[in-house]
């Protein structure tokens, strides 16, 4: 009797047991927190048991009681003894910003020996027990029979334990890997940003669905694009699906990650991946991998394009704020300051928690020319996330926009050291360090950026222009022609590159390649329109030539253009002296008068063999000039005013990343056409 009353109050416990579990699974379903910690802490109560401290302590952790979900966890002694519950133990004290304590709690070393254990090495062993299970032998007679179903049931019952053994292991990587997710945010938090990024591709290396700790890696510029291409390829996605037997999961997987990488690098395996995804899997129209092909058109300056595809991110879900700082810097590209109005007074109003609403209350400042509003909204911006790239490259952009250059060398420099993968800072520090005439520190800085990325023709114009300005025009000319190269391999929009081409047509002119000079001036007018500076230019060259009737042809348009040039004008004088008296080159008894710093610098005259020793003059008379107008920039750039505060870091693809401050035209202030190409 007493049996089958104790065997009925089990039923009974049992039966309830189910009951509340429902009702606590139904809670939370319907995200009702607040009822599933109440039948949930009446559930543990009755069942004493682990799995039940730990879904309530999930419960708690989604209502964002983090305390009260670590207290939990510690009061059952869960912490210690199960790699989950030490996963959300971690959790819950970053969740309370208590890096160092879950730091302690993690441990600063990844389980290295959980590295090897790949997909490629659980498949003999799945299929060892498979086999196991299948070959018995079987003996006639009734015994032989007996022992048959024996042996199948062993090997059954052993295959079975040996599938919940790897289930196991599978999940205790899983949880092993988001720990390594979590330790690098405890690093990142500690600023040490070499840690972290080891400690995310420890968590890939763990288990590469473990995209959390890939988001970091991308998102925040931690990888070079070298870095990723050697990186993906040591990544197991076979792993992926494989306890199934399947290949397609991983490939899939591959491919969504292919969608995330560098954009400077493999654009057909970028747009192959693309293409599939939307093709075989239905992602025509999916954020992400919108969001993905307007990150390739910014980069490739096919700003109209771009912005075309965010706004139809935008149309679908307006409050993807991933989507803003590209879409933003498209808007600020096209100039069009009416429409950054508009969106940067509607996130301020509704979003005011969103650094996204900040930024794009800063770039629209920075469009019309409000450069103090500016800097104090980036600012804004960056300290309410200190990862948000944007903010931090329009913070240094405003120094750079006053001529602060001191102040924007500081910007640009902490932003390199937070984000080691991105080139960009270090292009900025090279453009900085060349308008301070710093020839020597431009060039470091610029080769430093050019170890992490090959691919940019920005930077490639932008080391062609230092070169340029230390006498090695052969150099320039040689990263000029790469920049364009790579500017057509990439599918660049060619507007967008007509200062490289134009930098080209000097750097030819400087080495008397006369015919290629002209051809690269004439290639920049058919594609930019007319340009004075161009035609000055090629009016040079026609005088060196001795092609008076054309020098004076390509001068009138110059100065149509541009009336005030004074260099085009004294050129203009020249050629028709020299028209007038038939001379040759730029010899002549009238001589070459060019203005100067303190009055008027008269070339002497020369005999007709003598062109190329004035042209040697000329140039070094404007050589002259360019100098002292750097000297002047340089000037004002040190007498500039303080750092105000702020963090962040150029984002991948995420805005603004035009140079700080344009060039001159070719022959204003003295200067040649170096301009940033964008």
């Amino acid at each position: 009797m007493a049996t089958t009353a104790h065997q009925s109050s089990s039923s009974n416990n049992s039966n309830m047991e189910k009951f509340l579990r429902s009702w606590r699974q139904d809670a939370m379903n319907k995200a009702q927190y607040d009822s599933a910690i109440f039948i949930g802490d009446k559930l543990l109560a009755m069942t004493k048991d682990d799995n039940d401290a730990f879904f309530l302590a999930q419960v708690h952790f989604a209502a964002g009681n983090h305390t009260r979900a670590h207290s939990l966890l510690s009061r059952h002694s869960l912490i210690s003894r199960n790699p989950a519950c030490r996963y959300l133990a971690a959790h819950c004290l970053i969740k309370q910003g208590l890096y160092s304590e879950a730091l302690s709690l993690l441990g600063e070393h990844s389980p290295r020996h959980l590295f090897s254990r790949t997909g490629e090495e659980e498949g003999p062993r799945r299929k060892t027990s498979r086999t196991t299970g299948n070959n018995t032998t079987t003996k006639a007679g009734g015994d032989g029979k007996v022992k048959s179903r024996l042996r199948i049931h062993d090997g059954q019952q052993q295959e079975e334990e040996e599938k919940e053994e790897e289930d196991e292991g599978r999940t205790t990587r899983k949880y092993e890997a988001a720990m390594c997710h979590l330790r690098g945010l405890c690093f990142a938090k500690q600023n040490a940003f070499d840690r972290a990024k080891e400690a995310y591709k420890d968590a890939l290396r763990i288990d590469v669905q473990c995209f959390e700790a890939f988001s970091q890696l991308v998102k925040n510029n931690l990888m070079s694009p070298d870095e990723e291409d050697e990186f993906m390829s040591l990544l197991d996605f076979g792993s992926v699906g494989s306890e199934r037997g399947e290949e397609e999961p991983g490939d899939y997987t591959h491919m969504l990650y292919q969608t995330q990488l560098s954009k400077y690098r493999h654009p057909m395996a970028f747009n192959t991946a693309v293409e599939s995804l939307t093709t075989h899997y239905g992602l025509e129209g999916n954020a992400d991998i919108m969001l993905a092909r307007a990150d390739q058109l910014y980069t490739q300056c096919r700003f109209k394009d771009a912005l075309a595809v965010t706004e139809r991110v935008l149309e679908g879900d307006r409050f993807n704020f991933g989507v803003y700082p590209i879409h933003l810097a498209c808007l600020y590209e096209l100039k069009r300051t009416n429409v950054l109005f508009l969106i940067a007074h509607e996130l301020a109003d509704s979003y005011p928690e969103e650094p996204a609403s900040w930024l794009a209350v800063g770039i629209y400042y920075f469009a019309t020319g409000k450069i103090a509003e500016a800097r104090r909204y980036f600012s804004k911006a960056s300290m309410m996330d200190p990862n948000f790239g944007p903010a931090w490259i329009g913070f240094a952009h405003t120094f750079a926009a006053e001529g602060e250059h001191d102040q924007a060398v500081t910007a640009y420099s902490t932003a390199a050291r937070l984000f080691t993968g991105t080139h960009l800072p270090q292009v900025f520090l090279g453009m900085q360090n060349h308008a301070m005439n710093n020839m020597t520190a431009a060039e470091e800085f610029l080769r430093t950026g050019y170890g992490l990325c090959r691919e940019d023709p920005l930077l490639l114009n932008e080391m062609g222009i230092v070169c340029y300005h230390q006498d090695r025009a052969k150099e320039a000319a040689a990263f000029f022609r790469e920049a364009l190269r790579v500017a057509e391999e990439t599918e660049s929009e060619s507007g967008a590159w007509l200062g490289a081409r134009t930098n080209l047509g000097h750097a030819y002119r400087r080495l008397k390649m006369w015919e290629e000079a002209l051809g690269e001036f004439d290639a920049v007018l058919r594609e930019g329109g007319r340009d004075a500076g161009v035609f000055a230019a090629k009016g040079l060259i026609y005088l060196d030539l001795g092609r008076a009737g054309d020098a004076v042809e390509v001068l009138h348009e110059a100065l149509g253009i541009w009336p005030q040039d004074p260099i085009a004008t004294e050129l203009l004088g020249k050629a028709l002296e020299m028209s007038m008296e038939g001379g040759l080159g730029l010899g002549g008894e009238g001589g070459l008068v060019v203005p100067g710093e303190e009055g008027e610098v008269v070339v002497e005259d020369g005999k007709a063999g003598e062109g190329n020793e004035e042209m040697d003059r000329f140039e070094e008379v404007v050589e002259q000039r360019k100098k002292a107008a750097r000297e002047r920039v340089a000037g004002r750039g040190r007498n500039g005013g303080s750092l105000d505060k702020g963090k962040g870091i150029a984002g991948r693809g995420g805005g603004m990343r035009t140079g700080p401050a344009r060039g001159q035209g070719p022959w204003n202030a003295g200067d040649m056409d170096m301009s940033e190409g964008e």
